[in-house]
């Protein structure tokens, strides 16, 4: 939507792919009441002359999906992000055989040459991943605002993340959908995606994972546009927006320690499958259940340790998690630099700059300082991770 700026750069990486025996889907699209509305009118126009660009384009088999030519946008609430890559992944699905790649990307996402090469190669060696979360980095717009929002909120995504790494849960991931790449045939075993208006990617993970574990690293990365954007509820371009007002109130630097009841709980499903227990976090999934006391059919039901595990790890998904994080942290909230500052001494206390401590403000910090607390984030991410692969 509104790409013609962005695409062709976006396709100019993909013609330079080492690896080119490749399909590219696009879909244009847009509300179709945006045509008779005159706030949405330029957006439109220019919808239509990228739909021309790309009728005219050579060097890549391209098929293109109209959904903003008049008579063809979005009706009623089957518009926005999720029900794109919904409508994407559905028409790939009716061409491709169920070992196929399909790789999501968003129109503003450069990719260096090896990338599709290097996915194939990732699930060459891991032929249990049904998908990938690739990992990724928002390159620097020299933009000083944008930049600072961007690292504001690429440090939360990464500081989640770790705390993720460090429990035992099957939601290890971080959900962008200009990198998530799938097998065709463990997409249409899980349903295909859910399209929700934001959001979809981290569904869409969610499912993979309560189907197999999914992979998270991979020899290149993906790096998306650092830039405004309203389109969605949230994400990255609507908090750079935020961010850009300081308004960041959404995107927490939680504390490591909020993690301690998940961790407990994980480390006492022996003792939950004999029976009852109580924790703070097991209290949380009963008020989330529909049942009082979601274990005993759970227990009942499942033939042994093992399967009880994973009939856990369904009901204490990444969402539940997440709930129950931003829960205890209004409880007892702490500023998000000190949460920084503490978990960065948790994690690798010998790397910690000695211009950051916990009564630093971000906002006292230049772009440079932020990129090197975020990429001190990525390097104690991506070591986790592979740390994980290996296991």
């Amino acid at each position: 939507m509104d790409e013609l700026s962005a695409l062709p750069q976006t396709l100019a990486r993909l013609q330079q792919q080492t690896h080119q025996d490749f399909q590219v889907w696009i879909c244009v699209n847009q509300p179709e009441a945006w045509w008779h509305e005159a706030t949405h009118f330029a957006v439109c126009e220019r919808n239509r002359a990228l739909l021309q660009y790309l009728h005219n384009y050579q060097g890549l088999r391209l098929t293109i999906l109209d959904r903003s030519s008049q008579g063809q946008g979005w009706q009623g609430k089957r518009q926005g992000v999720g029900w794109a890559r919904k409508t994407l992944f559905d028409t790939i699905l009716q061409e491709a055989a169920a070992d196929d790649l399909i790789v999501s990307l968003d129109a503003d996402t450069c990719v260096r040459p090896p990338y599709l090469a290097s996915l194939l190669h990732s699930f060459s060696l891991h032929p249990e991943w049904p998908a990938l979360a690739v990992p990724y980095y928002h390159p620097l717009s020299g933009n000083n605002l944008m930049d600072r929002a961007m690292l504001r909120y690429e440090i939360y995504m990464r500081n989640y993340a770790i705390n993720m790494l460090l429990t035992d849960t099957l939601y290890q991931y971080t959900a962008l959908g200009s990198a998530i790449v799938m097998r065709a045939g463990a997409l249409q075993k899980i349903g295909g995606i859910t399209p929700y208006q934001s959001g979809e990617d981290f569904y869409l993970l969610q499912k993979f994972c309560k189907m197999s574990s999914i992979g998270h690293t991979n020899d290149e990365m993906v790096y998306p546009a650092t830039r405004l954007s309203d389109r969605v509820p949230f994400g990255t371009g609507p908090a750079i927006q935020k961010g850009m007002t300081e308004e960041n109130n959404s995107y927490t630097v939680f504390h490591h320690s909020l993690w301690d009841a998940v961790r407990e709980t994980a480390g006492m499903l022996q003792l939950l499958y004999e029976k009852p227990l109580q924790t703070p976090f097991l209290d949380f999934l009963d008020a989330h259940s529909s049942n009082p006391d979601p274990w005993v059919p759970i227990r009942r039901n499942a033939k042994d340790l093992p399967h009880f595990i994973h009939a856990y790890h369904e009901k204490a998904d990444g969402l539940r998690i997440l709930q129950f994080i931003r829960g205890q942290h209004a409880a007892s909230p702490l500023p998000d630099e000190q949460a920084l500052w503490e978990n960065m001494q948790q994690w690798m206390p010998e790397r910690v700059p000695d211009w950051f401590s916990k009564e630093t403000r971000f906002s006292d910090l230049s772009v440079t300082q932020m990129n090197r607390l975020r990429n001190l984030l990525l390097v104690c991410e991506r070591n986790l991770y592979k740390q994980k692969t290996h296991h």
